[in-house]
């Protein structure tokens, strides 16, 4: 095994152990790294050189969309920027490089606000033609898991690992565990929300006291995200809605419906959990709506007199 290959397992055990990232995280590094170490032609970690690196950029760029290569470029400058942190190069190659290039603005999915209306109407009204209590207990499960995707914004893997205690019902707030071990709280603004999390709570309470996390599939284990995408998927299709709805346009709908309302921007990044600003402000762009009545309404051309 070349000294390239030990130093980079070094490293991801070093982000595994000191550095705690998740597991998610880590998968990506590797994967990253170890498409890096197969390309690359040289086996020392000293005779990798600025050359090396723009060639190896440059068959991502002809295999990959810009924010993919964005991703494996910073997975990549982590491993050097831990390389020189231990002194283990005399210079790092990448202070060499200037790499910039644009990166597409890819509008967030939404979800119309009629259409999120029409999914909810579609499983409180399987709820309601419950032929048996199995059925019943589901539906009620479901219409937990889509109220609180779109009262919260949380992302669907935040939902899916929402431990018991992570919920106050009786103060009406959330305890998320965000991407980087962040945490943040997240008030429950509704009453039609807390009434459908406290009716699935209490139709399985026992459920969720052996699993301990909040949502529980049909066999009392953990609710997968897989599982989530196929039951909006039911839904979608019980209500005729031609649309494909993912777990996120749930997150997307929350923030721009908020900043459609004049909400703050900033209150928004912090409600999803955002570590920058300029992450929020995609959001900016899809507000369409609301341009189009502020330029309708507030623009001085309406007070022209004009013939």
């Amino acid at each position: 095994m070349s000294n390239l290959n030990v130093l980079t397992q070094s490293y991801l055990d070093y982000c595994r152990r000191q550095k705690r990232l998740d597991e998610k995280t880590l998968k990506a590094y590797r994967i990253d790294l170890t498409q890096f170490l197969k390309k690359i032609t040289v086996t020392d970690i000293s005779e990798i050189t600025p050359k090396e690196l723009e060639q190896f950029i440059g068959t991502l760029h002809q295999k990959y969309k810009p924010k993919t290569v964005k991703r494996k470029i910073a997975s990549l400058k982590a491993l050097f920027h831990y390389f020189e942190y231990r002194e283990l190069l005399d210079q790092n190659p990448f202070n060499k490089l200037q790499i910039k290039f644009r990166e597409p603005v890819i509008l967030p999915k939404t979800i119309p606000l009629h259409t999120v209306e029409r999914l909810l109407s579609a499983i409180y009204q399987q709820n309601s033609a419950a032929k048996s209590e199995y059925q019943k207990k589901i539906t009620i499960r479901d219409a937990a898991v889509i109220e609180l995707l779109f009262a919260t914004g949380m992302r669907i893997s935040e939902l899916c690992s929402l431990k018991n205690n992570d919920i106050n019902l009786q103060d009406k707030n959330i305890l998320i565990y965000g991407k980087g071990a962040k945490e943040r709280r997240i008030q429950i603004g509704n009453d039609d929300v807390l009434r459908i999390l406290n009716e699935y709570k209490h139709a399985f309470l026992t459920e969720i006291q052996n699993c301990r996390n909040f949502f529980v599939n049909s066999s009392g284990g953990a609710l997968s995200d897989q599982s989530v995408r196929r039951m909006i998927n039911k839904y979608t299709s019980l209500a005729a809605i031609e649309l494909h709805i993912t777990p996120h346009m749930f997150r997307h709908t929350f923030a721009t419906s908020l900043l459609e309302a004049d909400v703050d921007i900033r209150y928004i990044q912090e409600m999803l959990g955002h570590s920058s600003i300029h992450i929020t402000e995609i959001y900016t762009h899809v507000a369409m709506s609301k341009q189009r009545d502020i330029l309708t309404t507030k623009h001085p051309r309406k007070d022209f007199l004009v013939r």
